[in-house]
């Protein structure tokens, strides 16, 4: 019996645009394909291994036609909105009070405040607090797919892995919990919407 569930943020609950970047490389000087020292650079900075500074100063170098100003409004482009009627489904679900409920996301210092202020506070601790725990990777400077982030949410919140499930639009995530027993649904973007989770439980 499914006791608990976990859900990631991004294209789970809000929208967002991952190529943006993509469209404004060229503008700025870059390549199209992402290095493997710029991939490298993200994960450092979604474990808050790196400072918010620093990323942008690394990410400058390597773009040199943009400013500090336009790396973090591209940066921060790829957040859109969170649709209400998401908002209400998961405040439903919290009324049922059938479920433990968790948040589980790599993201970075950049994203929230941003996200924060795009959305509203109200509104942004509106969906917070349904949460018993907001796990963001910058924060607890572990992130997914590693064994190490699906360990440290079920150990800190004594969760029986065969009683959670996870919800991620990355299947490498789902794939890597799924080795711990925990159940999982690889939500496809654009094809699935977390409202319908009931049908995968």
């Amino acid at each position: 019996m499914i006791k608990n569930i976990i859900f990631d943020f991004g294209d789970v609950f809000i929208n967002l645009d991952k190529e943006v970047i993509f469209r404004q490389i060229e503008k700025f000087g870059g390549r199209l394909e992402l290095a493997p020292e710029l991939i490298a650079l993200n994960e450092s900075y979604e474990v808050g291994a790196i400072d918010s500074e620093t990323f942008i100063d690394q990410l400058v170098k390597v773009y040199p036609n943009a400013s500090s100003k336009e790396i973090v409004h591209t940066w921060n482009a790829m957040l859109l909105d969170l649709p209400d009627y998401r908002l209400e489904f998961l405040e439903n679900l919290a009324a049922e009070n059938r479920y433990r409920l968790f948040l589980l996301s790599n993201t970075n210092a950049l994203h929230i405040p941003h996200f924060e202020r795009k959305i509203g506070t109200q509104k942004f601790m509106r969906f917070k607090n349904l949460f018993e725990k907001f796990y963001l990777s910058h924060e607890i400077q572990l992130r997914k797919p590693n064994r190490e982030i699906y360990e440290y949410v079920l150990n800190e919140n004594e969760l029986i892995a065969e009683e959670t499930f996870f919800i991620d639009d990355t299947k490498e995530n789902t794939d890597a919990a799924e080795k711990l027993g925990i159940s999982c649904w690889n939500l496809r973007v654009g094809t699935d919407d977390i409202i319908h989770l009931k049908d995968k439980l």
